[in-house]
Order: structure tokens, then sequence, then C-alpha cells
């Protein structure tokens, strides 16, 4: 039997869905906000308007992803990804995007990413989660840590953005360590 690759799942305040030819329009009017492409990594001379053809090439990654989910909270608002699983080691990396700068600081990624890792580790079956974030993404350091995350290690100057090199920290998620975290029995769909 073959796991359904897009399940919906439902949590307090968000949804993550997969995407749709739809999400266009949507993905358009969330724009390309220099703060927010800052912390993935992209200088802010890089940063571009979206254009319908950028916003439906968003839209078709997503949906020809096998993990991959917009997040909605009476919009769309994001995505996340579960990136290079492998069924052998039972791993897999994870991406979480929030790109509406209204829904920032407000818990809606944490909530996000502990649906894809209630998912992860017992739909899929993972025994471990990583994540690597840009060191001065202090924001996204403290989401991932309120989800269990630990830091494991950084990459020392690994990206360049903005003109200047910029560490990346490495952090890791093993299955025993989420099923004991506080808070995994209050998420929704595993």
């Amino acid at each position: 039997m073959q796991l359904d690759t897009h399940p919906v799942l439902e949590g307090r305040r968000v949804t993550l869905r997969q995407a749709h030819s739809g999400d266009v329009e949507a993905r358009l009017r969330l724009g390309n906000d220099p703060d927010i492409l800052e912390m993935f990594g992209v200088s802010r001379d890089a940063v571009r308007p979206p254009t319908p053809e950028s916003a439906a090439r968003w839209v078709q990654k997503l949906i020809d992803h096998p993990r991959a989910w917009v997040i909605e909270a009476d919009r769309l608002i994001g995505e996340v990804r579960l990136d290079r699983i492998d069924m052998q080691d039972r791993r897999a990396s994870l991406a979480v995007g929030i790109l509406d700068p209204e829904c920032l600081g407000k818990g809606l990624g944490t909530e996000a990413t502990m649906l894809v890792l209630g998912h992860a580790f017992g739909g899929l079956k993972l025994h471990r989660i990583s994540i690597r974030v840009l060191a001065f993404n202090t924001r996204a350091i403290r989401s991932y840590q309120k989800c269990g995350f630990l830091i494991e290690g950084r990459e020392r100057e690994a990206a360049f953005v903005n003109g200047q090199w910029h560490d990346d920290i490495i952090m890791g998620l093993l299955e025993h360590e989420f099923a004991d975290f506080p808070g995994v029995a209050s998420i929704g769909n595993r």
C-alpha cells in the first residue's frame, strides 16, 4: 500500500495542503519581502518582485514535490517541505518558509513544523530530521528549538549574503527526542 504523499495536515491555526494551480495569484500577492528572503540566504540586491511566471514555477515546484505543502492560515502564507528523504537511513531534511511578513513571530511556522514532524516520525516512520539555517536567522533557530531541534554544529562561511560570508547552523531531531518532547501530544494529524 502506498502512503498518500500529500496528506492534509491540520493544526489549530494552520493547515498544510498540497499546492494547486489556483495558488499562483496568492503567491503573487505575497510578494518577495527583502527581510524574509535575506533569512533564506538571498542578498537584498538580488530581490525582485515576483512575476506571474515565477509564481507559477514556485507553485509547480511544490506540486511536483512528493512531500511539500503550502501553509495556510486563512490564506496562503508559505511553504514547508521534507527534502532528500532517504528511506534506507530513515532520514530527511526540512525546509520551512513563512513568506507573509504579517505572519512572522506568531508561532505559525512552529506549528507548521510540528505538523510535518508528526507526519515524518509518525506516518513515514523516519528516524532523523535535519535542518540548516543561517546563523543570523535567530527567529528560525528559536522556532526549531521550540520543536525540539538541537544544534549539532556550524558550517563556517557557508553562505555569501549581502557581500559577506555567514555561517550555517546545523540542527537535528531524532524520533525518540520528538516523541518525548513536551507539546507533541497537542499537535494535529500525524
